[in-house]
């Protein structure tokens, strides 16, 4: 068991208990209670962004150079990796997730930090073409403090993603964990405020806010003093800040569900296919935005396809995470697990078919955890439940296709448009469907892979804006134009 954070949150710049209604975390594999945290209150929040606001205003920090600042964020990734360790056990436990892909997540968010000090390093701004006797110029500044409210899915991961940018801009940043796992993002939260410290820079321009989304998610959109809202989460809380976004006037980034199809056509590669399938669903157990959820077989490899399929499915290891044999972990919450199970049970009365799983797993080792097996369903028309509502899970569902564009209504008719999978040796026709299908993100022969220097959103219920890229630092700021006169002609009505 890893060392628990102490109960304690960052609010202004200090280590102190919040003033709202405590959380228990609760580790998903067994049931145990893994600490109390004392949650963040509307009160903290405002004391919390007053604190920010003066942070981003202090001249320390408002006037560091770009490249001292980029040695902040080295440092913040340097001792990220450093504690990787740590930090996987720790979300581990909060999460259920596997050792390995903690790991990942943790070594991500470093290279994430690191990745942005270096674009920050070497950003521009620009000399515009000028239209008359004056030099214009276009220059980009902080906004001052933003808001950063993460899902519990990959909690470090999405933290950096979004500090990482907000900090490089010259903000500070509000950070609301999820209710369910705020252990790791308050662990990150010491990291930060330790190279803070160090660099003799506020403490307040970061504070780590757990609580309950309705009192402190709400509380952070809603003050006065934040002028830009990133979220990642569901698509009807994502409405509902953009509605508060839009009555502020400020901008807002908005990640939000999928329901992702991933293609398998008659030239497949069915050894890469089937792992690829298998990956882009099943692992984390389901529990991703863009998991593969929906997979089209060509009429003519569907039975075949599927049988193998379901035979190795059956065959994945469900454990805890931290055995180094598990390869689908428990979910996140009981109560998560349960909602996974309610919406096999709908899929069912809709008349699909459960080829595998649809159950928790039998035996003592899963009896107090929040357990479910991996899932594969066909037999549901398009229309259904289970194939058009993001399910969240490992939960599979599996249609036939014939023509390619009867393939591609159905892919496209969905709500959701945040990533897919085509699994294909011909790479015209993987171009034509890549750009045919309404996603943000497309993979080709592959699945779930990232890189922090391309860009990622989704369309449609998906989501609104832009995280990762080149330009990630620019959407933490403001533009400004400059006009400088050249002329020694006074202009009219000088006198």
């Amino acid at each position: 068991m890893p060392r628990i954070p102490a109960d304690e949150i960052l609010i202004a710049g200090q280590w102190r208990r919040g003033r709202g209604t405590p959380i228990h975390t609760v580790d998903p594999a067994d049931g145990t209670v893994l600490t109390t945290v004392h949650a963040a209150s509307a009160e903290d929040v405002d004391e919390a962004a007053h604190a920010a606001a003066a942070a981003a205003a202090a001249p320390e920090w408002r006037d560091l150079a770009p490249h001292d600042r980029a040695r902040v964020l080295y440092r913040i990734g340097d001792a990220i990796e450093e504690h990787a360790d740590e930090l996987s056990a720790l979300q581990t436990a909060d999460t259920g997730k596997t050792l390995g892909e903690t790991r990942a997540l943790a070594l991500s968010a470093a290279g994430t930090f690191r990745y942005t000090a270096a674009a920050l390093e070497t950003g521009e701004d620009a000399l515009t073409p000028s239209r008359g006797p004056y030099l214009t110029m276009s220059t980009h500044e902080p906004i001052g403090v933003v808001a950063a409210i993460n899902p519990w899915n990959s909690p470090i991961a999405s933290d950096a993603q979004k500090a990482a940018p907000a900090l490089a801009g010259g903000n500070a940043v509000l950070l609301k964990p999820a209710e369910w796992t705020p252990l790791v993002s308050l662990a990150f939260g010491r990291l930060v405020h330790r190279a803070l410290a160090d660099a003799g820079l506020p403490t307040a321009l970061l504070a780590v806010l757990p609580g309950r989304g309705r009192v402190v998610g709400d509380a952070i959109a809603r003050h006065p003093l934040v002028g830009r809202i990133g979220f990642t989460g569901g698509t009807a809380t994502g409405r509902a800040i953009a509605r508060v976004a839009a009555d502020k006037l400020v901008p807002a980034s908005l990640e939000l569900g999928g329901k992702s199809p991933t293609i398998v056509r008659e030239d497949a590669d069915l050894e890469q296919a089937l792992a690829g399938v298998m990956y882009g669903i099943f692992s984390s157990s389901g529990q991703s935005c863009i998991a593969g959820s929906r997979l089209f077989v060509h009429a003519s490899l569907h039975d075949a396809f599927l049988t193998e399929l379901v035979r190795r499915v059956r065959g994945l290891r469900v454990g805890p995470g931290t055995s180094p044999e598990t390869q689908v972990a428990p979910l996140v919450h009981h109560a998560h697990r349960d909602g996974v199970a309610a919406a096999v049970e709908r899929a069912r009365a809709e008349g699909g078919r459960v080829l595998c799983g649809g159950a928790a797993p039998q035996g003592e080792p899963y009896a107090k955890g929040a357990y479910y097996l991996p899932t594969v369903i066909d037999s549901l028309p398009n229309s259904a439940r289970a194939c058009q509502e993001e399910i969240f899970g490992p939960v599979l569902v599996a249609q036939p296709y014939a023509d390619e564009d009867d393939l591609v209504a159905r892919a496209n008719d969905s709500v959701y448009g945040l990533a897919c999978g085509i699994w294909t040796r011909d790479a015209r026709a993987a171009w034509r469907l890549g750009r045919r299908i309404e996603a943000g993100t497309v993979w080709i022969n592959t699945y779930k892979q990232f890189s922090v220097s391309t860009p990622f959103g989704g369309v449609k219920d998906s989501g609104l804006g832009i995280e990762k890229g080149r330009d990630l630092i620019r959407a933490y700021q403001r533009q400004k134009s400059l006009y400088w006169g050249t002329d020694t002609t006074p202009l009219p009505w000088a006198n």
